[in-house]
């Protein structure tokens, strides 16, 4: 029996909100590889509804890196709403500007059809507020200060060291009765990190 797809699931897609996904592997997706996911083949009429919005967060997705390809900005986080707003969150190894985001913006929107279906593309910079998602996220702040929230619940609050591929070297300031102390924190166990802002 010859499916028309498979149905996929990967942990982990980068830049697209949560850890599970469903993707539709059609052949323009195949570079992704099979090895990477869990397949279930469906034949065609039978895929569920969220796939056709999983494909246009694709779409999106593969958008936004051509547009970033040799540039230092990366996606962080992608969001489409059942309306059609489309929201990008991008940083970079030496910042955003508001002119980063306006050409990926216009980069974008030029692949899209309006005709075809109305949508409302926003383009902005991740916040000092927002949480660290990413590794390189991590490594772009190296040397500043970190709130950091456990999966434990634990809270720890400190200079952020090292910032490798497993873990990050957060450094708690010490005071007259306390040396300072360092923690070595797998990303894994990490919640939630943010950079401290002080005033």
């Amino acid at each position: 029996m010859e499916a028309y797809g498979t149905m996929c699931r990967k942990r982990g897609l980068p830049g697209v909100s949560g850890k599970d996904f469903f993707i539709f592997f059609a052949n323009k997706f195949g570079q992704f590889g099979k090895s990477s996911y869990l397949c279930s083949e469906f034949e065609e009429g039978d895929e569920p509804s969220f796939l056709l919005d999983m494909i246009e967060k694709i779409k999106i997705l593969e958008l936004v890196n051509s547009a970033l390809e040799g540039t230092d900005k990366f996606l962080v986080n992608l969001k489409i709403t059942p309306d059609n707003r489309i929201f990008v969150d991008i940083d970079g190894d030496n910042g955003v500007t508001i002119d980063d985001c306006i050409a990926l913006s216009r980069a974008v929107e030029s692949q899209l059809d309006r005709e075809e279906e109305d949508f409302e593309l926003n383009v902005g910079s991740a916040g000092a507020d927002m949480p660290l998602k990413l590794n390189r996220q991590y490594r772009r702040h190296v040397g500043r200060e970190l709130e950091v929230v456990m999966v434990d619940g634990e809270r720890l609050e400190g200079t952020l060291q090292e910032a490798g591929e497993e873990e990050i070297v957060l450094v708690e300031p010490g005071n007259k009765k306390q040396a300072p102390q360092e923690h070595r924190l797998a990303y894994r166990d990490i919640k939630s990190a943010r950079v401290a802002i002080k005033f």
